[in-house]
């Protein structure tokens, strides 16, 4: 028999078992293993591949769905992930919110949804320290128990818990004028550093939407903003301070910021970077990318 070559795949067999069976799996660096059904080139098999391999969280083959006992936190969590409700929700969202999930499930999925009391909630809500990740945990529950009603039980179990507040901050400092300036005359027209400033700065925009920005956006004076967060798209003026830092810059790429690599820069380790070219240019602690954000609201 012809082996087949997939990258990614490898095969474990149990030595200590009589049958030996060869168990495969998806494996990539920085990634938790997916196992995969079945043999190599099977339907079942290639279709969990192609899906690992893609890499998309809603993408992915739900392990054991055909084995998942109805009526319980792992149907529900299989039926959710493949709900309107869900896929309305931004990527970034989804991601927060199958992080709580899956912990969720794996405490607890082989429980009856429909025993499951507001009682049981609170306890495991309170048991979480800080005010932030309590909001986030209950706002991913909340959304998994409404998406049992009506078909696993008759109420959400969540109604009648009070959202989380958080305690009052100073909230971002606001940059000055002078701050800004003196930012302008270390990172000159032409970096991306004066550029992602000077974007922020006018549009208010989130670290997602300064990382997309590219020269397609930009035509005629104007700039087109693609919001996420299910935000709508900007399409706005530019002042002439904006206009020079786009002019300025290379149009060699699909996106303005770039790494030293010239790959799209993620939105991830925009805030950290920022903070740096901010110290570089002998700004104190307070001004970090936020402020300008507020700076244009305020």
């Amino acid at each position: 028999m012809a082996r087949i070559k997939l990258k990614y795949v490898n095969g474990y067999a149990n030595r200590d078992r009589k049958n030996g069976r060869v168990r495969y799996y998806f494996r990539r660096r920085g990634s938790k293993a997916i196992p995969l059904p079945g043999l190599p080139g099977s339907e079942e098999f290639m279709a969990a591949y192609s899906a690992a391999l893609a890499g998309l969280p809603d993408q992915h083959v739900e392990v054991g769905a055909s084995r998942t006992l109805p009526g319980t936190i792992n149907a529900l969590v299989v039926s959710y992930y493949k709900s309107n409700e869900w896929h309305a929700l931004a990527a970034d969202t989804q991601k927060n919110r199958r992080r709580v999930i899956e912990h969720f499930r794996a405490q607890h999925g082989d429980k009856r949804v429909a025993l499951l009391q507001r009682e049981h909630l609170e306890r495991m809500l309170a048991a979480i320290g800080k005010p932030t990740a309590k909001r986030q945990w209950l706002k991913a529950i909340r959304g998994l128990m409404r998406a049992a009603v009506p078909s696993m039980r008759k109420d959400d179990p969540t109604k009648r818990i009070a959202g989380v507040k958080l305690p009052k901050s100073k909230g971002h400092h606001p940059w000055t004028d002078d701050e800004i300036e003196q930012y302008r005359a270390h990172w000159p027209l032409g970096t991306q550093q004066r550029l992602v400033m000077e974007f922020a700065l006018e549009t208010a925009s989130r670290r997602g939407e300064v990382v997309r920005l590219g020269p397609q956006h930009v035509r005629n004076g104007r700039i087109r903003i693609e919001r996420t967060h299910g935000s709508e798209d900007v399409d706005m003026p530019m002042s002439p301070e904006l206009q020079a830092a786009c002019d300025a810059m290379p149009k060699v790429h699909l996106t303005y910021i770039v790494t030293a690599h010239g790959k799209a820069r993620s939105k991830y380790g925009l805030g950290n970077d920022f903070a740096k070219w901010a110290t570089d240019a002998g700004l104190p602690a307070r001004c970090r990318l936020h402020g300008l954000i507020h700076q244009d609201l305020a």
